[in-house]
C-alpha cells in the first residue's frame, strides 16, 4: 500500500455495455452506471429497452473498431465501495491494464492482501466493506484495436529444461 500523491488516471474515457439482443453497443454517462450493468451482467443482462427511449431499432451508440483501443471488462465484477475508486490504467505497451482502488484516505491498492490489511487493521470504520467487494481482474485488451504503430508483443514460448 502507497499514498498516493497524485491519484493515477483512468485510461478508460468513454464506458459502453452491448445490449444481449441486438448486440449494438450503448454508452453510458458514468462509470457508477456502468459499474451497476457489469455487476449484474448474468443475472439481469443488459438489453437496450433499459434505456429511456432506446430501442434495438435505434442506431447503435459507438462502433466496436479500431478508431480506440477497445477493452473487455469481466461481468459480474462487484460495484466499487462507496468512497473508494477503482482505477484502470493501460501499459505503455498496450499488453495489459492495471487495475488499483484509490481509499477513501488516497491510499493506493493493488491486490486483495493490499485491501484486507487496510480494510482489518486499519480502518475497523469500513467494517461493513468485505474484500470480497473489490476485483482486481484486469479488463482484457482487445488486440484487433491497438493502434499500428504499439509495437505487438509475440507470444514467448517456455522452453523445456533438458536433463
Amino acid at each position: 500500500m502507497q499514498k498516493s500523491r497524485v491519484p493515477p488516471q483512468s485510461s478508460v474515457d468513454t464506458f459502453a455495455v452491448q445490449c444481449n439482443e441486438c448486440f449494438k453497443w450503448r454508452t453510458v454517462a458514468t462509470e457508477e452506471e456502468f459499474e451497476e450493468y457489469r455487476s449484474k451482467q448474468s443475472e439481469d443482462p443488459f438489453v437496450c429497452k433499459k434505456r429511456e427511449g432506446i430501442e434495438c431499432e435505434t442506431p447503435a451508440d459507438i462502433e466496436y473498431d479500431s478508431s480506440r483501443t477497445w477493452v473487455m471488462d469481466k461481468p459480474n465484477i462487484p460495484k466499487t465501495p462507496k468512497g473508494f475508486q477503482r482505477v484502470i490504467v493501460l501499459r505503455k505497451d498496450y499488453s495489459k491494464m492495471d487495475v488499483q482502488y484509490i481509499t477513501p484516505d488516497g491510499t493506493r491498492i493493488r491486490a486483495t492482501p493490499g485491501i484486507i490489511t487496510y480494510l482489518k487493521e486499519h480502518h475497523p470504520e469500513y467494517s461493513h466493506v468485505s474484500p470480497s467487494d473489490f476485483c482486481f481482474a484486469s479488463p482484457k485488451v482487445m488486440s484487433d484495436t491497438v493502434p499500428d504503430h504499439v509495437e505487438k508483443k509475440s507470444p514467448v514460448k517456455k522452453q523445456k529444461k533438458s536433463t
